[in-house]
């Protein structure tokens, strides 16, 4: 049996509904209750504490207990603590992305200063990458203007790649993705739209940016490398070999993870794209999905991956009222909302072989609906 038949798209489900919408925003808004768009400093941070905690907890149990362990449990051990303390690194960006759209609390003086420490320790330049992600979230679906994940046109797809197209390079193309898609991102900008000159979120004068964001693009800066340095002093005085696996190894898995997520929240054959003739923001901003990884890494994650619709639509809802306003819009969005619980490893392979680039139904009256294709899709 062969990885296509592992993965199969048997279980797909049907597209989302890629007309305009029959509601407004402010008609799924009245559906919220008027709680969920509170934001409470004292709550956030005691999700903030608890995170800090078992990370925390997670590094000492490392240090402390998996050097003791005989071999080969010893090498059984670090990579099971990569991964639990990874997933945790994960939701404790999330919390951090809450900090950069301002849902965390009601002072962004607050949310700024705990986004810049907390995201400078993860790898991520807070401001820097807070803007491209504003800009993300006004441009969503946009095949001209969406910063992440814009699908490829057909025509953009060289002569040769469909004889590269096979489960081994599939799976290849997945594992090189989860590890290095997120530095790539913000070194390169690679997995984004294209601009008129070189972008990456470290040039305060990166046409990412505008005029007055340039200092705290620079403040950013400051901040990695302040990360920077106490790395690699901590490298210097304990090894490479101790500063992988204490820290760097979760980061990789963190990175991986959190690529998984947005990647699946916005690669997926059942929502469309629109150019610049259909999009419009609404619309835009229902071209994702949830997805529903289990009770323990939902959890994790904080439910941001079981409430990403929601988040699109009211970035300022803190995740401990997602669930609830998710709960509460979905009667609203009927046929406008999904949610996926196929298997992650089942998801990123479906995407790899049916999501390689975009076009619109033929003989279809939405000429500016794209929808994702696979290399042998026949019309």
């Amino acid at each position: 049996m062969g990885a296509d038949d592992v993965f199969s798209s048997s279980d797909q489900k049907k597209r989302v509904r890629s007309e305009k919408p029959p509601f407004t925003l402010a008609t799924i808004k009245k559906a919220i209750p008027a709680h969920c768009f509170h934001r409470s400093l004292l709550r956030s941070l005691s999700y903030l504490f608890c995170n800090l905690t078992i990370c925390c907890t997670l590094f000492y149990a490392e240090q402390t207990y998996i050097p003791i362990l005989p071999t080969p449990l010893n090498y059984v051990g670090l990579p099971i603590y990569w991964f639990i303390q990874g997933a945790f690194m994960a939701g404790m960006w999330v919390l951090c992305h809450e900090l950069g759209h301002h849902a965390f609390s009601e002072y962004p003086w607050v949310d700024n200063i705990l986004g810049l420490i907390i995201h400078s320790a993860l790898m991520t330049p807070y401001f820097s990458w807070k803007y491209s992600h504003r800009r993300h979230h006004s441009n969503t679906g946009s095949l001209a203007y969406d910063e992440v994940y814009p699908p490829p046109l057909k025509d953009s797809i060289p002569w040769y790649a469909k004889y590269m197209d096979n489960p081994v390079r599939r799976v290849i193309g997945i594992v090189c993705m989860l590890f290095v898609a997120f530095p790539l991102y913000l070194l390169f900008n690679v997995y984004s739209r294209k601009h008129d000159r070189f972008a990456n979120h470290f040039d305060p004068y990166s046409p990412i940016f505008n005029d007055s964001e340039r200092l705290q693009v620079v403040i950013s800066d400051a901040g990695i490398l302040a990360a920077l340095y106490v790395f690699y002093s901590l490298s210097t005085a304990h090894g490479f070999a101790w500063f992988f696996c204490a820290y760097l190894a979760p980061l990789l898995v963190m990175f991986a993870l959190i690529i998984t997520t947005t990647f699946l929240q916005h690669t997926n054959p059942t929502i469309p794209h629109y150019d610049n003739s259909e999009w419009e923001w609404l619309r835009g901003a229902l071209c994702t999905i949830d997805l529903d990884y289990g009770p323990w890494l939902n959890k994790v994650f904080h439910y941001s991956n079981t409430t990403h619709i929601c988040h699109h639509l009211f970035p300022m809802i803190p995740h401990y009222h997602a669930r609830e306003a998710t709960e509460a819009i979905k009667p609203v969005l009927g046929d406008y909302y999904q949610i996926d619980s196929t298997p992650i490893p089942k998801l990123l392979y479906r995407a790899a072989k049916e999501c390689i680039y975009a076009e619109p139904d033929e003989g279809s009256k939405g000429k500016g609906v794209y929808w994702y294709r696979p290399y042998n899709h026949k019309i």
